[in-house]
């Protein structure tokens, strides 16, 4: 069944258009002539024309339903052609072969409407579905990645729209195994990974200080460093404490015996001999390794200084320094410090080798630097992995990121997908469903049209043509088979002769609509008599007499009662026309029934070249011709200024002068301002001229200017002609109520 009907863009209908919402099973719609309604028919049996690209019909259920249009362009398709289709119905079937069919068409009715609530259901399910994914992927995308967007906007590449966002949280919450990190082990990794790209950085030189702290360590710094005792001078030297002196002494002896003190010749050899006795070989031995090991500590010490100076150096100027260079420098400052005081200690030693003394160790500083250089380089070597494994590490981090993102939101996303699923298995369970009722309505219908094909018959439609057509006067033609064509019928006079181009507009009028309601019966294929469809009739009495006007509301009647009762094939019907007669006639059921939620009344008008429409619903807004005329007057916004001039004119002369016997000079005279005398001269004016004559024109030409004051002397016609009870009434003013006078 037809929903609603949109047009719009085509002939008097504009771009904003009209729509014609909540089609009932009857629909009856009134317009003038020219308004628009044979537009609308045309869009009913064509809507695929190109012309209706911007107007669309909507069916229940979306199933389109087979649509029989009666309008001009169906007499010229049937009847230009000098001859007409056969019409199959079930004439000749047995009592048994229309139950039976008709037992099928119910069934397939029960299927269809299963099908079609199974379908809305369907739909409503997936539209639940739909409307529960936008509301997580707006929760998530405000809660995940907005709160998030600034720390892992690296992460998020590729996935900052929020249906990407949405399907890649669901993917990594069923695929994501990696360990779960803290935000603080993510933050440090990520200003690592998605800062500057990294690039390999060098290790730092590595010190080797074992050397160092074994000199510093070696027991001749302690010992006291003196002749041999048994030599017989040995006793004076001791005695006086003077190793040092008497060695560094030695090395001024000459070859002479002079002294090198006292200059006298004291120098013997037995003295010389007494002197190398006691700084014997074991002295020298020690003074030789107190000068090497002060020599190697020195060399040493100053190459380490070096190193450590040149890593402190280029650690300062290095913004990807691992090192912890304040400390590093606090730990060298100190150092330095310890080399110069060994140093000296050192050197003293060397001049003084008969005094103990003791140096400084290094160890704890060394080991300190040597500490901060190794963990700078682990630090330096795991900086260096990731380099070298920069794209593995940079997914394993976002694929940690994703990870801990989720599971901060584990509740929201298990509590979605199991609410997805539950309405996925519903949905796939109605689908399943809907498409068992479609393969079974599509079997059985099936079986309903091999079932026609068995029982129709041509000639039954043929008969009751003409016996409708004799029943009402109609005894000079009637249709018989056509003696060339198979299944082709023509219009035959009684004498013999073809009457298609000699019948009269009413006639040919007449014949078309009763062939097209024995098309509504049956089709003119044996196969889809039985069809469901939808009439549509735009004026089928255009220009019949009044009797005939009476039998095809009459029979428009029967067609109604089948739709109402649901019986038959008939399934809706909308019924246009321009005769307000014709309308009130067709639309009548019994006098009590004044409302049915079955039947629906819209009126189509055309302003300014445009038409509109407006809906009425169960009201049916056209109860007798003068009614309407002052309803088309209660609605002058809608139309133009001549219209509501006309519309004045009918009712004064259907009430004033046909029914009141009053004449032009007594509406006339009943007011006393000149101005509105020849007003109302020229409303009345028309009455005398038969509608043929045209007013003034002065009033022609400013028609628009002055059709507020046009109103008013309307409405002061019936005051002044004490009939003001009557205006309230047709205008719907209520009775207590004064009318306004201008």
């Amino acid at each position: 069944m037809l929903e609603s009907i949109t047009v719009k863009s085509i002939a008097t209908y504009d771009a904003k258009g009209v729509q014609i919402d909540n089609l009932r099973k009857i629909n009856f719609i009134y317009g003038t002539n020219g308004c628009g309604k044979t537009t609308l028919s045309k869009l009913i049996y064509n809507p695929t024309d190109a012309a209706y690209s911007d107007c669309c019909l909507r069916w229940k259920g979306n199933l389109p339903v087979n649509v029989l249009v009666y309008n001009k362009d169906f007499r010229e398709r049937n009847f230009g052609k000098g001859k007409m289709d056969g019409v199959f119905t079930l004439g000749q079937a047995t009592k048994e072969d229309i139950e039976a069919i008709e037992k099928m068409q119910s069934k397939l009715a029960e299927i269809r409407d299963k099908g079609i609530e199974k379908k809305e259901t369907l739909e409503k399910q997936q539209k639940k579905k739909s409307q529960e994914d936008n509301e997580f992927k707006e929760a998530i995308w405000l809660d995940i990645y907005k709160e998030n967007e600034d720390e892992f906007k690296e992460a998020f590449r590729g996935f900052m729209k929020k249906d990407s966002f949405r399907d890649k949280i669901l993917d990594e919450f069923k695929s994501n195994k990696e360990t779960l990190l803290t935000i603080e082990e993510l933050k440090e990794k990520s200003q690592t990974i998605f800062g500057k790209t990294p690039t390999i950085l060098p290790f730092l030189s590595t010190i080797e200080f074992k050397r160092l702290l074994e000199i510093e360590s070696d027991k001749i710094w302690n010992k006291k460093i003196i002749g041999k005792a048994d030599v017989p001078i040995a006793g004076l030297i001791q005695k006086l404490n003077l190793n040092d002196w008497v060695n560094e002494g030695r090395s001024y002896i000459t070859e002479d015996e002079t002294c090198p003190f006292c200059q006298q010749k004291t120098i013997s050899e037995s003295f010389k001999k007494q002197l190398e006795d006691f700084f014997d070989e074991s002295f020298l031995q020690d003074i030789t390794q107190v000068k090497f090991l002060s020599e190697e500590y020195n060399r040493d010490c100053r190459n380490l200084q070096n190193i450590l100076e040149q890593i402190e150096l280029q650690q300062k100027g290095n913004p990807e320094s691992k090192l912890n260079i304040e400390q590093f420098s606090a730990f060298l400052k100190t150092l330095v410090s310890q080399f110069i005081t060994n140093k000296e200690l050192l050197s003293n030693k060397a001049k003084e080798p008969s005094r103990s003394t003791e140096l400084i160790s290094t160890k704890v500083q060394l080991e300190n630097i040597e500490n901060l250089i190794v963990e700078c380089n682990d630090e330096i070597k795991t900086h260096n992995d990731i380099v070298n494994d920069y794209t593995n590490q940079r997914n394993n981090l976002i694929r940690a990121i994703w990870k801990y993102l989720i599971e901060g939101h584990r509740g929201i996303i298990e509590a979605f997908i199991k609410k997805q699923d539950g309405l996925e298995k519903g949905i796939q369970a109605l689908q399943l469903q809907h498409k068992d009722l479609q393969d079974k309505y599509v079997e059985l219908n099936k079986k309903i049209k091999e079932a026609n094909k068995n029982v129709t018959s041509v000639q039954p439609s043929v008969d009751e043509i003409n016996r409708i057509l004799k029943s009402y006067g109609f005894l000079n033609f009637e249709i018989v088979p056509s003696k060339k064509e198979s299944n082709q019928y023509q219009i035959q006079r009684e004498d013999g002769s073809i009457a298609e181009s000699t019948l009269s507009e009413g006639e040919a009028t007449f014949i078309t609509f009763l062939y097209y309601l024995q098309l509504a019966k049956g089709s003119t294929k044996e196969e889809s008599i039985s069809e469901e469809r939808i009439l549509v009739i735009d004026d089928p009495i255009s220009s019949l007499d009044s009797n005939v006007l009476f039998v095809v509301s009459s029979l428009i009647k029967e067609i109604i009662k089948s739709v109402k009762q649901n019986t038959g094939n008939i399934k809706q019907l909308i019924l246009l026309t321009h005769n307000v007669y014709f309308h009130k006639e067709v639309s009548f059921v019994d006098g009590r029934t004044l409302k049915n939620g079955n039947t629906h009344y819209w009126i189509i008008r055309k302003n300014n070249s445009v038409s509109s429409i407006q809906a009425f619903k169960m009201e049916n807004p056209i109860q007798s011709s003068y009614e309407l005329l002052w309803k088309e007057l209660s609605n002058s916004s809608k139309n133009s200024g001549i219209t509501v001039q006309n519309t004045m004119r009918r009712i004064i002369e259907n009430y004033f002068k046909i029914l009141g016997k009053y004449a032009d000079d007594d509406l006339i005279t009943s007011f006393d301002n000149p101005q509105e005398q020849e007003i109302c001269r020229s409303l009345v004016c028309w009455i005398n001229d038969g509608s043929h004559g045209l007013p003034d024109d002065l009033y022609v030409e400013q028609q628009d200017a002055i059709i507020d004051r046009y109103f008013e002397v309307f409405k002061q016609i019936f005051i002044k002609m004490n009939h003001e009870e009557h205006y309230k009434m047709m205008y719907r003013i209520p009775e207590d109520e004064k009318i306004a006078v201008a």
